[in-house]
C-alpha cells in the first residue's frame, strides 16, 4: 500500500469525496488482499472491502493519528473480516469438510506437483482448517509480513495472545500437512 499524505487524510475526513476515492484507489487492494486472506473466497473478500470502507468514510474523521492509516485499515479490515468470517462459520465447516476431502484424495500417479492456481486453492483450504481468530494472525505474520506488535495493534489485541494464537495456528497447519502427506505415500 502506497503511504498516505496526512493532508489527503485530513480532506477526506472532512468528506471531500474525491480524496477518499483517491484513498480507495491506493489502499482498496491491501484492503482485498487481507479480507481475502481471512474470508478465503472472492465474493466475501469484495463484501468486505466494501464494508471496511464504508465504514473509514464514516470514521476517518475521527483518526487521531496515533498509528498509520494502514496499522488502522488493518485493524478495521481484520475486524470485519472476523466478524464476517464468524456470522458465516456453520455454512464453511461444511464447505470446508467437503473440499478437505477432495484435496486429500489420493492422487493418480505421475501427477505432477500443485501448479500455481492449486497452490493457491490448497493454502485456502488449509486456511479455512484454522479458526478465524488464529487464521487472521496467520494471515497478517505469514502472508502480509506483520511483526508480532503490528498484528497486535492491528486486531486490538495482546501481544501474548498473538504469540499463542499464532503457536496454534501453526501446529494446526503442521498436523493438516502431516495428515495430506501420510495419506498420499
Amino acid at each position: 500500500m502506497q503511504e498516505i499524505e496526512k493532508e489527503l487524510i485530513e480532506k477526506a475526513g472532512q468528506g471531500d469525496m474525491a480524496a477518499f476515492q483517491e484513498i480507495y484507489r491506493r489502499a482498496s487492494g491491501f484492503v482485498y488482499s487481507v479480507a481475502f486472506r481471512v474470508v478465503g473466497r472472492k465474493h466475501e473478500a469484495e463484501e468486505v472491502t466494501q464494508d471496511v470502507f464504508l465504514k473509514a468514510y464514516k470514521n476517518l474523521g475521527k483518526f487521531q493519528y496515533k498509528s498509520s492509516l494502514k496499522t488502522w485499515l488493518y485493524r478495521i479490515t481484520v475486524n470485519t473480516a472476523l466478524n464476517y468470517a464468524k456470522k458465516k462459520n456453520r455454512i464453511m465447516e461444511r464447505e470446508v469438510e467437503q473440499e478437505y476431502e477432495s484435496v486429500t484424495a489420493v492422487p493418480e500417479e505421475g501427477t505432477r506437483g500443485l501448479e500455481s492456481g492449486e497452490a493457491e486453492e490448497h493454502l485456502g483450504t488449509l486456511l479455512a482448517q484454522l479458526n478465524p481468530d488464529q487464521r487472521a494472525c496467520i494471515v497478517l505474520r505469514e502472508i502480509e509480513g506483520l511483526d508480532y506488535q503490528a498484528i497486535a495493534e492491528s486486531l486490538g489485541i495482546n501481544l501474548n495472545t498473538v504469540r499463542s494464537r499464532l503457536k496454534r495456528a501453526r501446529e494446526a497447519l503442521m498436523a493438516l500437512g502431516q495428515a495430506q502427506f501420510s495419506i498420499k505415500e
